[in-house]
């Protein structure tokens, strides 16, 4: 029996009102130690930037995909996702036999794909995915809060927390800020 090669596709970073949207692609070998997946959400930062440390050295292929604010103004946040997706996908150094991707969406692709609603709380290697994608879209968060810091973006990774609108009030959006996005929610 052939055993097929599967490839996990999930994102994060489609509700914050700044930064870019990651996707993550992820082939999982048969024999990683699946236990240590879960949806990234279900998992403290701690324990998702281990499970990311054992993914990115132990996983057949990584790759992530960026959309940046500047195309998600431009084409909107669906078709910024699946564009990530896409540029996640095309970096894979290994070519899969099919891809699951977390949600109800697929990627252009000539490659087998389906969409798995909540697939990330099943599919280990969209749940792999998943982590891949958050903690690097997290990173990226936490170190471009250097070059702004009055947004805390170390702290709400670009979300609408409250603390965030009050900064945008204060200060205005920053080059990140999605300008497609509604910052007028009542405080």
């Amino acid at each position: 029996m052939i055993m097929q090669i599967i490839c996990g596709i999930d994102e994060a970073g489609r509700g914050p009102l700044a930064g870019p949207v990651v996707a993550a692609a992820v082939i999982l070998p048969k024999d990683f130690p699946l236990e240590i997946l879960d949806d990234s959400k279900k998992l403290s930062p701690q324990e998702r930037a281990g499970v990311s440390f054992i993914i990115r050295k132990n996983a057949s292929a990584v790759s992530t995909g960026w959309a940046w604010p500047e195309e998600i103004d431009r084409i909107n946040i669906h078709r910024a996702t699946l564009l990530a997706m896409y540029r996640a996908l095309i970096s894979l150094s290994i070519k899969p036999d099919i891809i699951k991707v977390d949600g109800l969406y697929v990627p252009l692709t000539p490659i087998k794909a389906k969409a798995y609603v909540k697939g990330d709380t099943y599919i280990p290697e969209i749940q792999a995915a998943s982590i891949i994608a958050k903690t690097t879209r997290d990173l990226w968060m936490v170190r471009y809060s250097r070059i702004e810091p009055r947004y805390f973006f170390e702290k709400n990774k670009g979300y609408p927390t409250l603390k965030h609108r009050i900064q945008i009030k204060r200060y205005g959006i920053s080059p990140i800020h999605r300008k497609s996005f509604r910052f007028n929610v009542p405080l």
